[in-house]
């Protein structure tokens, strides 16, 4: 029975998924959700030895949900499609999951890249991370029912953090960076729209402000000059963005009767995508 297993959750990632599978032939399984794939990407896994699980999953709770489901392994290393695990960071989990230690779960590492820079400073407010709890035996860590950034619960004891980083590509440029902020808060402003939690503006400028604060300055943004600036405005507008297009949300939805419509339109403030896109949760 395999003990490990390395579960990677992927739209239309066939650029990228042959190397993030290469890295993880140290796990004793492979199982990658495919997510509405319209390219190679199940292909390419399947000829890389992977086991698919094909399938829609417009909420990423319940995508990451199915693909531990589909793990057959004690341990589970859950990475994305645009990340790469080194192989120091490989013989460090190796290690700690023959070692059987107490932990039931543990933090990793994350260096993130925009482009070709390391910017190792400045991540947080919903907009990037510097350290992921990714590696865990499973049954321990579940998902909320969300579309973009679900919340985790653990049971069991938390274990050591890890030493060794994840590579994590998380942007291309800046205009990647940008796209990112609309998607996310597109995803983000429809969970807030169903579950109706929209906060007033004020107080989600309040937040703005306050994430800006934290990561520009308490994580030290300002070591990565002008990425480290724009990485803080990013976070500081994802509260009042996602707000503003929940609000636009329950406000179409109101002229149409309730129904699942208005995100349709494209070119709204919405998402400047049509409701198709909007609805991908991609992780990246």
């Amino acid at each position: 029975m395999p003990v490990l297993s390395g579960l990677v959750c992927a739209h239309n990632e066939e650029a990228r998924i042959a190397s993030c599978l290469a890295r993880l032939a140290f796990c004793d399984e492979i199982v990658v959700v495919a997510d509405r794939c319209t390219d190679r990407t199940e292909t390419i896994a399947r000829q890389m030895g992977a086991r698919v699980i094909s399938g829609i999953f417009p909420v990423e709770g319940l995508r990451k949900a199915a693909g531990v489901a589909a793990c057959q392994g004690e341990w589970i290393l859950e990475i994305d499609a645009d990340e790469i695990v080194p192989s120091a960071l490989a013989r460090e989990i190796t290690d700690v999951v023959a070692s059987g230690g107490a932990g039931d779960w543990h933090q990793v590492p994350v260096a993130n890249y925009v482009g070709d820079r390391l910017v190792r400073d400045g991540w947080g407010g919903s907009f990037g991370a510097s350290s992921v709890a990714r590696l865990f035996r499973k049954g321990v860590k579940t998902w909320k029912s969300e579309r973009v950034h679900p919340g985790t619960r653990f049971t069991g004891v938390s274990g050591s953090r890890l030493t060794h980083a994840i590579v994590h590509k998380v942007d291309d440029d800046i205009a990647d960076m940008v796209q990112r902020l609309n998607r996310y808060t597109a995803l983000r402003g429809q969970d807030l729209a169903d579950s109706g939690q929209i906060k007033s503006l004020w107080d989600d400028l309040f937040r703005g402000v306050r994430r800006f604060y934290k990561c520009y300055v308490s994580r030290k943004g300002h070591r990565e000059g002008d990425l480290g600036f724009l990485i803080a405005v990013m976070a500081g507008l994802y509260p009042l963005l996602s707000n503003l297009k929940a609000r636009e949300i329950r406000y179409l939805r109101g002229r149409a009767g309730g129904a699942e419509v208005g995100l349709a339109r494209p070119g709204r403030l919405v998402a400047g995508l049509d409701l198709e896109d909007a609805r991908l949760g991609q992780s990246r």
